[in-house]
């Protein structure tokens, strides 16, 4: 059994199971949300290229530590903090960190065999990097799903441009721009999962997936969908009509116009939610968006790869809008960020959009 274990390096923060043919994988920093560090994305890519090659495997199922007393979280995204440090510090590991968490996005879309996210509690940023890519996403009443990148001056990345603009209508830009938190309702109904499982029956599902023999990927499924259910959900269609009706508009100046004068209270807690937003972020975001719509998964990283360099590169550490969001977030916590410049510069949002590669030598020069 120990041969279908691979050495791991992230010193638990990762922990591997075999259960007849399921692979199990549990993020396991629940003290920080089970967000990833470089340690447990390089566990996760080798635990699924070693499982790739065993015919023993034949499911993975990939889910968050618990903690005590305390509401569930599955992924809460990167570990902004070492973002900050490694930035000031100009650490190569920060690069590393996105072009190998960027891999492994891509890794779990293209996986040979069924993979299953367990998404209970907090799913955002990185955790929906590496959810959106499971044959099948499992949601639960706990289940809140978001992109709130722009909430630190970044951009919805790990494939955000590509799974967000498949949203239905122009879900998409909202989700990416406002950052906003779903419940798993709306989450399958615009595409962002897959299956509904009850609290009632979610320590279960755990368990028999732990525990209980599991001889096949067709029981796995099974075992899984004998337990879901309906997810309960308020009028999604009427909301994305909504969202459509200002998300649709063809520039972010039009959005924001557009939010501003309509005399609803969502048009205008979204308005005064974007208006906290770095300007250039925002723009860099939408086009991402925009763009995302016509570019197959891998081109969408190969771009995500560029931007995200940008993002720290291109005005340097001092002036980086990311920079500072995470410094107004988690550092000062003062949740006042200096955004510069207050207006929107197209040509240094173009810059974003040019490659600091040529394409021979991208990162990720050889996602298929």
């Amino acid at each position: 059994m120990s041969d279908l274990i691979p050495p791991l390096v992230s010193d638990g923060q990762i922990l591997a199971q075999v259960n007849g043919c399921l692979g199990l994988i549990t993020l396991n920093r629940p003290q920080a949300l089970n967000a990833l560090s470089l340690v447990m994305i390089r566990d996760m890519a080798a635990l699924l290229s070693h499982w790739a090659t065993r015919p023993e495997i034949q499911a993975v199922a990939v889910l968050g530590a618990g903690r005590e007393g305390k509401a569930p979280a599955f992924c809460a995204g990167g570990d902004i903090r070492f973002f900050h440090q490694a930035a000031h510090a100009g650490d190569t590991a920060l690069d590393d960190f996105f072009t190998e968490e960027y891999r492994l996005n891509h890794q779990i879309h293209a996986y040979p065999k069924p993979y299953i996210a367990l998404m209970d509690g907090i799913v955002m940023g990185g955790g929906m990097g590496i959810s959106q890519g499971a044959k099948l996403r499992v949601l639960s009443d706990r289940s809140q799903l978001a992109m709130p990148e722009t909430g630190i001056g970044l951009f919805p990345d790990v494939g955000g441009g590509y799974f967000l603009s498949r949203c239905p209508g122009h879900v998409g830009e909202w989700l990416a721009l406002a950052g906003q938190t779903i419940a798993a309702g709306d989450a399958i109904e615009w595409g962002l999962g897959d299956v509904y499982v009850s609290t009632d029956n979610w320590d279960s599902l755990v368990t028999a997936l732990c525990n209980s023999p599991q001889p096949s990927a067709e029981h796995v499924v099974a075992t899984i969908m004998e337990r879901a259910d309906l997810a309960p959900t308020a009028d999604p269609k009427a909301v994305a009509e909504r969202i459509d009706r200002h998300f649709g508009l063809p520039t972010l100046s039009a959005i924001l116009d557009s939010l501003k004068h309509a005399d609803d209270p969502w048009a205008q807690e979204t308005h005064a939610a974007l208006l906290k937003r770095s300007p250039t972020m925002l723009a860099v975001t939408l086009e991402l968006v925009r763009r995302g719509r016509a570019l197959s998964l891998a081109d969408d990283l190969r771009l995500e790869r560029d931007l995200v360099h940008h993002a720290f590169h291109l005005r340097g550490a001092a002036r980086s809008e990311t920079v500072e969001g995470i410094r107004a977030l988690a550092i000062d916590k003062d949740h006042a960020p200096r955004w510069q410049p207050a207006e929107i510069d197209s040509a240094e949002v173009a810059a974003f959009f040019t490659s600091p590669w040529e394409l021979d030598s991208h990162p990720l020069k050889d996602l298929a």
